[in-house]
């Protein structure tokens, strides 16, 4: 495997440990969903507590997923995958330069 492909992986890392939880999928999908939602809103639509959704949130946010929007008192959070997505595509063109590559040889 190409040094490249590798150091696209670590960068990924946070990505990958972020989305290996089931309640940070089913946010993110809501999110995608919905649009902005505010801490109470999914808190609504989840069997997680207040404190644990916020804990949530603020993992993915801290990972580049989601994106916060402060209006007044309320913090309207929402999918930001533009950075996601395009580090996961140069993962996968890496790969697939790899892949070929190696049946090249």
């Amino acid at each position: 495997m190409a040094e490249q492909t590798l150091d696209i992986f670590k960068e990924s890392i946070p990505i990958f440990t972020m989305l290996q939880d089931e309640k940070r999928q089913q946010i993110l999908v809501m999110l995608c969903k919905n649009g902005q939602m505010t801490v109470n809103q999914i808190t609504d639509s989840m069997s997680l507590s207040r404190p644990a959704i916020s804990h949530h949130l603020k993992l993915m946010l801290g990972a580049g997923i989601l994106a916060v929007t402060q209006i007044g008192t309320e913090r309207y959070y929402q999918a930001d995958m533009e950075n996601t997505l395009d580090l996961l595509k140069r993962l996968t063109t890496s790969l697939e330069a790899d892949v070929e590559k190696k049946a090249g040889e």
